[in-house]
């Protein structure tokens, strides 16, 4: 994990580790009281910017489509993001580090009961615009049509405005916007499992990937992940297994 000069030189160009935080996903990183970020996400930029003996600029943002183009575009040296192909085209992701589930949300006298009820030709799905749920609905529903709200914890309240028939994203994020306005319910289960990953441009080439692996792995085997959930009180997370 000792980082090399030439490593230095393609991981932090301009000297500082500039990470990329979503705000979008309050499992990874919420706006603490102070105003400033805060999360599992900021605890391992903050460990990886110690590791390298740089300073840490956080690049805050509002939604996982914005993270992605941000650090695509090499406006940022690493960002946090759900595993997924389309995203793999400019970014090389580590393994997991944190699984998040994502779930159905429907009011509760829909005849909805169950996932697989769901891609209907009758029912709208409202989603987090270029969220990792806004992906793989985009290639599994077949029937079912897509709605997107502007980021993923507008997604309760587009859903309503709309007056569609399902929402989806984030367990945690439906189960709150449910209890503030009441009359939802999460259907049973999910409908997909998140593979939530630390990123960074390919351009920076398989050094700088190769380290970011090796050090996602560092972190769960030391704890370091399990101990940020319990410290940050998330729930509905685990800790990914080890990578093959």
């Amino acid at each position: 994990m000792t980082p090399t000069s030439s490593l230095l030189a393609t991981f932090t160009p301009t000297g500082r580790l500039r990470a990329s935080i979503n705000l979008g996903n309050p499992i990874l990183a919420y706006q603490g009281d102070d105003g400033r970020a805060r999360g599992v996400s900021v605890d391992l930029a903050g460990e990886v910017a110690r590791l390298l003996g740089v300073e840490l600029e956080l690049v805050v943002v509002d939604a996982a489509g914005k993270s992605v183009d941000v650090v695509a575009s090499d406006q940022a040296d690493i960002g946090f993001f759900a595993i997924d192909p389309v995203r793999g085209a400019n970014i090389a992701f580590s393994a997991a580090y944190v699984l998040i589930e994502g779930c159905y949300l429907v009011k509760e006298h829909s005849p909805i009961r169950a996932n697989e009820e769901v891609d209907q030709a009758v029912n709208r799905v409202v989603v987090g615009k270029g969220s990792a749920y806004d992906l793989f609905l985009t290639r599994t529903l077949q029937q079912a049509q897509i709605l997107r709200s502007p980021t993923s914890p507008t997604v309760v309240d587009t859903f309503l405005q709309l007056s569609a028939e399902v929402a989806a994203g984030v367990k945690q994020q439906l189960e709150a916007g449910a209890r503030r306005l009441g009359g939802l319910r999460l259907l049973d289960g999910h409908f997909m499992v998140i593979q939530q990953a630390m990123g960074t441009p390919k351009s920076r080439g398989e050094e700088a990937a190769a380290f970011l692996g090796s050090f996602v792995e560092r972190m769960k085997a030391s704890g370091f992940v399990a101990d940020a959930l319990a410290r940050h009180r998330i729930e509905g997370a685990s800790v990914a297994p080890a990578a093959a």
